[in-house]
């Protein structure tokens, strides 16, 4: 019986040990586009780059008026600040946020202001 419990403990410790390469990179979030316009690229960079790198959403993919998509990291990043840049489809401008902890943010939402002419985020 005693070895039973070792072998079932042994194969817990196993199981637990291999989550973390599973798991949710703690970066990963939520773009939610509440505009009124399509966006047709979408950046996110380190805080601390000097570069946008690749947009994210790839050549021919959009994130329509009332979509959302979910932005997963590959591997685990060692940084949680992080900045994001938005353009919209319809004329090519742009919108950016610096220093998002995404170590603390799962969903970004995305507002346009006609009025006043600003693109603003919510992050929860």
């Amino acid at each position: 019986m005693k070895n039973i419990v070792i072998a079932l403990a042994m194969l817990v410790c196993a199981f637990a040990s291999a989550l973390p390469a599973q798991a949710q990179s703690r970066q990963d979030f939520l773009l939610v586009n509440r505009t009124g316009y399509d966006i047709s690229e979408v950046y996110i960079s380190p805080s601390k780059a000097d570069d946008w790198e690749e947009d994210i959403l790839g050549r021919d993919d959009t994130l329509d008026d009332g979509d959302q998509k979910e932005i997963r990291f590959k591997r685990v990043g060692k940084t949680c600040m992080w900045d994001l840049k938005v353009v919209y489809d319809d004329d090519d401008s742009s919108a950016v946020w610096h220093d998002i902890d995404l170590c603390k943010v799962s969903k970004i939402t995305i507002r346009y202001n006609r009025k006043s002419d600003t693109t603003s985020a919510t992050f929860d």
